[in-house]
């Protein structure tokens, strides 16, 4: 019964932001063409692998490496990408992954394939057995400004609490930090 509830929330969310998909992918393509979207690869729940769709942001040419690890990022944004990234318009295609079940809401961030330390980290504390969420605590907490080291204590830390009231915290807390641009570099 549980599991219906949520798919049947997910389903609300999709129908209620469905016009906003629309007009954001319709900017990126006049703005950037094709493809619409940039298919990530992340490491989800026991660490199997799966691909994460978000609203591309950067050229095609840019190397597939974390954003901060970019020498001169700004020249690989498309002229909508960094607004796009500013108010996290950029993950609003995830919806795809919580209708499939390999991401929630709420959740340690799934990590990029090539994180390999975040990955090792999060392995060891025992956070990859939980599904990973479009928002979570590390992401209220500091964000882009957290080392590996100190999201995967974080990621532990929301695992060991969680609940809906924290979830909703988080949640709430995401959309603060995400209207302010709080903690986000890029």
């Amino acid at each position: 019964m549980k599991e219906i509830l949520i798919y049947t929330i997910y389903i609300l969310i999709l129908f209620s932001i469905l016009p906003i998909l629309f007009l954001l992918s319709l900017t990126v393509l006049i703005t950037s063409g094709f493809p619409i979207l940039h298919w990530s690869l992340r490491i989800g729940k026991n660490s199997k692998t799966f691909y994460m769709p978000k609203f591309r942001t950067m050229n095609l040419n840019t190397p597939n490496i974390e954003t901060e690890l970019l020498e001169n990022a700004d020249h690989y944004y498309t002229k909508f990408g960094k607004i796009m990234r500013k108010y996290s318009f950029d993950e609003l295609p995830q919806i795809y992954n919580l209708l499939n079940r390999t991401m929630t809401i709420v959740g340690p961030r799934p990590a990029l394939f090539n994180q390999y330390d975040l990955i090792a980290i999060r392995k060891k504390l025992g956070v990859d057995k939980v599904l990973p969420g479009i928002t979570g605590l590390a992401q209220i907490s500091g964000r882009d400004k957290l080392n590996s080291a100190e999201k995967a204590k974080i990621d532990l830390e929301y695992v060991k609490k969680k609940s809906v009231k924290f979830d909703t915290y988080i949640m709430m807390k995401t959309i603060y930090n995400v209207i302010f641009s709080k903690d986000i570099k890029h």
